[in-house]
């Protein structure tokens, strides 16, 4: 057996190891967003699905989104290593190699890129800005006590992106929407970076917790899931939605009283939860809705 056929059973290993760095299924809390602006922009322009550009759009925003996380994993590899929380990712056990994680990295990079520039010169053009942020988040920590800011801001991207991908045009409308989504995650990273709080102030960790207490924290994504509901009405409004547009709406804010009963400043038991099931159930619901309220306004599957 040659050396290079011995290497290939480990290739399958690398894959799945890169998956489980970056999260791969964690995309579910972006893409419904990306979609409802690109379906929206559909309707508005022609009322007709076009599944080609809806394709370039999953990629797009999965090829970013995979190099977001696997650039954040590589630059805080050396703090994950220190929290007890984070200790079993992959490039603190060894399971993936930095180059391996920057190969990957690179790889995503050239999807999101080659797929912005399939699309139209407007997304190739813009597409470099919306990597900046991916980039200077998982520093951000390093020089401000308000990193959810700049995750927010990368999260924004999605939605702009996906109303640009389809017309090729500035929209306010996908602003006001890409808005909501950063201001939703950013409001939830404020919950779950409670969780680290001890670890944060001895590694040395900024953040809103760390700085001013898991109780400002909670505080904070309060009122931050109380303006992205505003944002999300506003968004409706904006785009002339339907009823079901707004059914989705009230099972949103629904889902975000619910998030905000299970998580309290003393209790952070089912904080995890809130993090995953509940921020999931959120963007799905609300897609669901905004795409059957499209389709009974005549968007042509």
């Amino acid at each position: 057996m040659t050396s290079a056929s011995a290497a290939l059973p480990q290739q399958p290993g690398r894959t799945k190891a890169f998956l489980r760095l970056v999260m791969i299924e964690h995309s579910v809390f972006a893409l419904p967003f990306a979609y409802i602006a690109a379906l929206t922009a559909m309707y508005e322009w022609d009322e007709n699905i076009h599944w080609g550009r809806l394709l370039l759009v999953t990629v797009a925003m999965v090829g970013l989104r995979t190099f977001a996380m696997a650039v954040n994993r590589i630059i805080d590899r050396e703090i994950d290593a220190r929290n007890p929380r984070t200790a079993h990712r992959e490039l603190v056990t060894g399971a993936m190699s930095v180059r391996h994680a920057w190969t990957g990295a690179l790889v995503a990079l050239v999807v999101f890129l080659g797929a912005a520039a399939l699309l139209n010169p407007l997304c190739l053009a813009l597409a470099p800005v919306a990597v900046i942020p991916m980039v200077v988040y998982p520093y951000g920590k390093r020089f401000t006590n308000f990193p959810q800011a700049i995750l927010g801001l990368a999260q924004a991207m999605g939605p702009i992106g996906g109303w640009l991908a389809i017309t090729g045009e500035w929209s306010w409308e996908a602003v006001i929407l890409g808005l909501a989504v950063g201001i939703w995650i950013g409001g939830f990273d404020l919950i779950y970076a409670c969780q680290d709080v001890e670890t944060d102030r001895q590694v040395g960790v900024k953040s809103v917790p760390a700085r001013f207490g898991i109780p400002a924290a909670i505080w904070g994504a309060r009122a931050c899931h109380t303006v992205t509901t505003a944002l999300f009405a506003w968004y409706a409004v904006a785009t002339d939605a339907g009823v079901l547009f707004w059914l989705g709406l009230l099972i949103v804010a629904g889902a975000f009283v619910y998030e905000h009963t299970i998580v309290r400043p003393h209790d952070l038991s089912r904080l995890n939860r809130a993090f995953f099931s509940v921020n999931g159930f959120i963007g799905i619901a609300l897609f669901v809705c905004a795409l059957l309220d499209l389709l009974v306004r005549g968007l042509t599957v």
